[in-house]
C-alpha cells in the first residue's frame, strides 16, 4: 500500500540523544519519512532510561522515538564515523544536536557534507547556536529557558522562578527544526541546494515571548512572575471554586466580558462603561477577579463550567492526565492513541498534530530495540555480513 504521507520517501539521519533533535526527528517520521537513529552501542540514547521503565525501557521512549529505526554505531571510533558519513550521503536530513564542532571534529561538518552531496539539508539543534562568543557552551532546554526569558516570568512573585512542567525549550526548538527543514525542502526545489538550519534553544523560547522586547525598549518595563494571570488582559485567571479545586475563566473579549457578568448576575459590571474594554479592565484587574472569584467560590466547578458553556464564554477545567484520557473530545479526535508493545502489552500514547485534511501523520508501533536495525541498514550501504561481525566484535556497533 502506498504511504500517502506527505513527507514518504524522504530520509531523515538522527544523530543526538535525548529531546530537541529526537522530538524533531519524531515529527518528521510521522508524517512519513524514514527515520534512521545513530545510537551508542550498548546503551543508546539516555532517553531509554528516563522516568518510568517497563520491562527496562522507557515509557516516554515510545513516544519520543516510534517509527524510527535504530542504527548503533561507535561515533568515537574512526570507523563508527566512516559509516555514519556513508549514511548521512544517502539522506535528505540531518538532525543533530551535538555542540557546535563536534561534527566536524568526527569529519561530518555540514561544509565538508555538502560538497559531496550538495541537497544535503542538515538541522543543527543547540544551546546557544553555530556562532557567537557562547557557541561551545553545553546547553540544555531548561537554560534555553532561562536565557530566554521564560523562567523569570513563570510562576509567583513570592517564590523563586518555576520550571514549566515539561520541556518546553526542547520541545520549541525541535518545532523550529522542523519548520527551518520544511523551508529549506522547499528551497531545495526550486534551487536544487540544500542548506544548514541552525536553531538555538535560548533563541527559540525568546521568539515566543510576545511583547517583552518593545515593551522593556519603549518604557523600560520588565515582565515579571504575576501566577495565573497576564497583566494588562483582564479577565483571564483561574478561580477558585466551592470545593477548592480551580476553572479556568478567559473573558478578556469586551462581548464576552459581558456575557460573562450577565452569567454571573452581575449587571452593574455588564453595564459599567469603565470596563466596557481592555484599557478599563486592565486597570482594576485585581478587584475584577475578586469579583469573579466571589462568584466562583460558591459553587462547585461543574456548575461554573456548565454556566460558562451557556453564555459561551471559553472556561475550562485544568485537566489532569487523567481527566485528559476521560475526556470524549480527546477521543473523538483520535489524540488518545494505542500502541502495542513487543511483550504483546498496549500502552496509550499521545496522537498526532498537526492534522492534515489528505495527507494526514501516523505512526506504527513504539521505539525501537536498540540496534534493531543496525544489520539491515549496514547491508543497504554495500557492507556484508562479515565485515559487519567484524564492526561488532570491534565494538563499533
Amino acid at each position: 500500500m502506498t504511504d500517502r504521507r506527505p513527507l514518504a520517501g524522504l530520509r531523515v539521519v538522527e544523530m543526538g540523544a535525548l529531546i530537541a533533535g529526537p522530538f524533531c526527528g519524531k515529527l518528521l517520521g510521522e508524517f512519513g519519512a524514514e527515520v534512521i537513529k545513530i545510537e551508542p552501542p550498548g546503551h543508546g540514547d539516555p532517553l531509554r532510561k528516563w522516568r518510568y521503565l517497563k520491562d527496562g525501557t522507557s515509557l516516554w521512549w515510545h513516544v519520543q522515538s516510534r517509527g524510527k529505526r535504530s542504527v548503533t554505531l561507535d561515533l568515537r571510533q574512526p570507523e563508527g564515523q566512516r559509516i555514519a558519513r556513508q549514511l548521512v550521503l544517502t539522506a535528505d536530513i540531518v538532525v543533530e544536536n551535538f555542540r557546535p564542532g563536534t561534527l566536524e571534529g568526527w569529519g561530518m561538518g555540514y561544509e565538508s557534507l555538502a560538497a559531496e552531496h550538495a541537497g544535503l539539508i542538515m538541522v543543527s539543534i543547540s544551546g546557544y547556536g553555530q556562532s557567537g562568543p557562547y557557541r561551545e557552551r553545553p546547553g540544555f532546554g531548561v537554560i534555553g529557558e532561562a536565557m530566554g526569558g521564560l523562567r523569570h516570568v513563570t510562576g509567583t512573585p513570592d517564590r523563586p522562578p518555576s520550571r514549566v512542567g515539561v520541556s518546553i525549550g526542547d520541545t520549541l526548538a525541535a518545532l523550529y527544526g522542523v519548520i527551518g527543514a520544511m523551508m529549506a525542502l522547499e528551497s531545495r526545489r526550486k534551487t536544487g541546494r540544500g542548506q544548514r538550519v541552525d536553531v538555538a534553544l535560548y533563541e527559540s523560547v525568546f521568539s515566543v515571548m510576545e511583547s517583552m522586547l518593545p515593551e522593556f525598549d519603549a518604557f523600560g518595563a520588565v515582565r515579571e512572575r504575576t501566577g495565573s494571570i497576564l497583566p494588562g488582559i483582564a479577565p483571564t485567571s483561574a478561580y477558585r471554586c466551592a470545593d477548592d479545586t480551580y476553572v479556568l475563566i478567559a473573558a478578556n473579549g469586551d462581548s464576552i466580558f459581558r456575557r460573562l457578568c450577565i452569567a454571573m448576575g452581575r449587571n452593574d459590571l455588564a453595564n459599567d462603561a469603565t470596563l466596557a474594554h481592555n484599557d478599563g479592565r486592565a486597570a482594576r484587574q485585581q478587584w475584577l477577579d475578586d469579583q469573579i472569584e466571589s462568584w466562583t467560590r460558591e459553587r462547585a466547578p461543574a456548575a461554573v463550567l456548565g454556566a460558562m458553556e451557556a453564555a459561551e464564554v471559553p472556561a475550562s477545567k485544568i485537566y489532569s492526565i487523567a481527566d485528559i484520557v476521560a475526556d470524549p473530545h480527546y477521543a473523538a479526535r483520535g489524540m488518545i492513541r494505542q500502541i502495542r508493545l513487543a511483550g504483546g502489552e498496549t500502552l496509550k500514547v499521545p496522537g498526532v498534530v498537526p492534522r492534515l485534511s489528505e495527507t494526514p501523520g501516523d505512526f506504527a508501533g513504539g521505539g525501537p530495540r536498540l540496534g534493531e536495525d543496525t544489520d539491515a541498514v549496514l547491508r543497504s550501504l554495500g557492507i556484508d555480513d562479515a565485515a559487519i561481525a567484524v564492526l561488532r566484535r570491534a565494538g563499533v556497533v
